[in-house]
């Protein structure tokens, strides 16, 4: 698709309301095509809001409805609508309805992450193109289930690991893998520092057997960032972590809260690659960073939202290449509105990339088999905690039926 300065002028024209300022025999920068696609929410919360917000930002699709069973949820949905469009959602009243609507084109799922492996099967009947959010599962069997299924899928099936989507991932990836400026990558390190977990309906995400844990249900952003750095299968994790502050008292109708705010994880890959990803869920603050050192040259890259005043750097790139190439620092990012929008811009490219592959008919975003291995390493990395041991991927693989991978 082309995004000339014409495009763009145009676009930036609209998100910024400067539309209504001609009439509309007037407007050619300000002029935009109607939305091609049309999209249902499944799970209207936080992230289900988001993409709502995003859909109708991006442009080229608009939310058709949503269906989620708390009115709350709705309501807060129908807000996030009505930012960018004037059409009211409509409304479903079960999973199925809103899947098989004849009127839409995709189907975005943001439901609760042990809810997935269920939709997906009720999805997927439909033919309509997928996007599901993070992690595709809390298990491994159903997350091998689930790419299995997109693998013959004849749809669009995209799964929400929007993190390769931000901008200091962007530029890592180009850097280290298509640029290859770093030579053979050796060594993959990653930490996030952050806040705890935010209340969410049913506080589903405070109890391991409903997320998955937290190392698969926040950490598997991570987890695909250093596979897809790694470029090879994990072959062994190693583990610690604890509940050292957060919910430590917290107790519900589903019980007493039981996962970790934080861990330190050690990966061990096929080829030789190390990879480590550090855990923090009480500061004050949200910081990530990633470093790559390959047998050229190292990478360090860091986003941070620590709420003072001044004007400290957001983000920051900085390239090492010693004696060999010329070092360089930068500070990578999207325009204020995208940034705004979600996660630091990354949800809108990612629904950049979901209508795009709509468009061209293949899919350019994380896989369901990416997600998959995404869950291996969190699940692994959940019991390598549990147990005090190393997780042999080979082992966990094969407990879970999977003896041929």
């Amino acid at each position: 698709m082309s995004k000339g300065n014409e495009f763009w002028s145009r676009d930036f024209a609209s998100r910024y309301g400067h539309t209504n300022l001609v009439t509309d025999q007037d407007k050619y920068l300000f002029a935009s095509d109607a939305p091609k696609y049309r999209f249902n929410v499944i799970g209207a919360g936080t992230m289900g809001q988001e993409h709502i917000r995003v859909t109708n930002f991006e442009g080229r699709a608009i939310i058709n409805g949503v269906y989620d069973p708390e009115p709350l949820s709705v309501e807060n949905a129908k807000d996030a609508h009505a930012i960018h469009n004037d059409e009211p959602l409509k409304l479903y009243t079960s999973i199925e309805e809103a899947c098989s609507d004849p009127n839409v084109d995709g189907l975005i799922i943001c439901t609760p992450n042990y809810t997935h492996i269920d939709i997906i099967r009720s999805a997927v009947k439909s033919g309509k193109h997928i996007l599901v959010e993070k992690p595709v599962a809390t298990t491994i069997a159903d997350a091998y289930e689930i790419a299995q299924i997109a693998s013959i899928y004849d749809g669009i099936f995209q799964v929400g690991l929007q993190y390769r989507y931000k901008a200091i991932y962007t530029e890592a990836i180009h850097e280290a893998l298509e640029r290859k400026t770093l030579g053979d990558i050796k060594v993959v390190s990653m930490v996030e520092h952050r806040m705890a977990f935010l209340d969410k309906i049913g506080q589903w995400n405070k109890f391991s057997r409903y997320s998955g844990g937290t190392l698969v249900e926040k950490c598997c952003h991570y987890f695909d960032l250093i596979n897809l750095f790694a470029g090879s299968r994990p072959k062994r994790v190693f583990a610690t972590g604890s509940m050292a502050v957060n919910f430590k008292e917290f107790e519900h109708e589903r019980g007493k809260s039981d996962i970790l705010d934080n861990a330190m994880v050690v990966i061990e890959y096929e080829n030789g690659v190390r990879g480590s990803f550090g855990l923090a869920m009480f500061a004050p603050m949200f910081y990530e960073e990633i470093v790559l050192c390959g047998d050229v040259g190292r990478l360090r890259a860091s986003e941070n939202q620590d709420f003072l005043p001044g004007n400290a750097l957001k983000s920051q790139l900085e390239i090492f290449g010693g004696e060999t190439y010329p070092s360089r620092m930068m500070t990578p990012s999207y325009p204020v509105a995208i940034e705004e929008s979600g996660h630091n811009g990354a949800t809108f490219f990612e629904h950049m990339h979901f209508v795009d592959s709509i468009g061209n008919g293949r899919s350019d975003g994380p896989t369901a088999m990416d997600a998959f291995w995404s869950v291996v390493v969190g699940v692994a990395a959940e019991t390598s905690v549990a147990s005090g041991e190393p997780v042999e991927i080979r082992d966990l693989l094969e407990q879970n039926g999977l003896d041929q991978l």
